[in-house]
């Protein structure tokens, strides 16, 4: 993913991470960790993920997180962790 990305694309992250709580606060706090951990952080969960054969739209999502402007945006909208 290198191109900007839509705001429908962040829209349907956030629509996602408010309809299952669970998710929403994975997401919450990858885009509250700091620029230096979140990459590493998002590597794991990366590795983690292609091992349990997830849709590539799961991979892509974890991708766009490594974006500062797309955790803004969707900082933005869903607020900080906790």
């Amino acid at each position: 993913m290198t191109g900007p990305l839509s705001e429908e694309y962040i829209r349907a992250i956030v629509q996602v991470a408010e309809r299952d709580p669970s998710i929403g606060r994975v997401i919450r706090e990858i885009c509250a960790l700091d620029d230096d951990v979140r990459g590493p952080a998002l590597d794991l969960v990366g590795a983690h993920l292609r091992t349990q054969a997830v849709a590539a739209d799961v991979l892509d999502c974890v991708q766009a997180l490594r974006r500062d402007e797309v955790v803004r945006a969707i900082a933005a909208r869903l607020g900080p962790p906790g």
